[in-house]
């Protein structure tokens, strides 16, 4: 019986805990390496091009029309916006053959 509780355990261990501990490093290595520059997404959604780098926060312009807001690091979902490239592109071919 106590063979079965230990290997229900470390089952446990391999399936649930040690990936969701990886995602989260992998994760806080990613927004202490933002810089300036850099296309992020953050959790709510806004796409933008970070300007500004504090301990705390990042400063990102997000269209055209230099519009910046300030963001806490811990809301940068993705760094790097390819699949929003994509669909620029898509966009601009889209109306270059109207």
């Amino acid at each position: 019986m106590i063979i079965m509780v230990v290997l229900l355990i470390v089952v446990f261990y391999f399936m649930l805990i040690r990936p969701e501990n990886k995602k989260k490093k992998a994760a806080a290595k990613m927004r202490s390496e933002l810089a300036i520059g850099d296309q992020i997404t953050t959790i709510g959604g806004v796409v933008g091009t970070i300007c500004a780098v504090k301990e705390d926060t990042i400063v990102i312009e997000t269209s055209a029309d230099r519009v910046r807001m300030e963001f806490a690091k811990w809301a940068v979902s993705t760094k790097g916006t390819q699949a929003t490239e994509n669909t620029a592109a898509d966009v601009k071919d889209a109306k270059d053959k109207k």
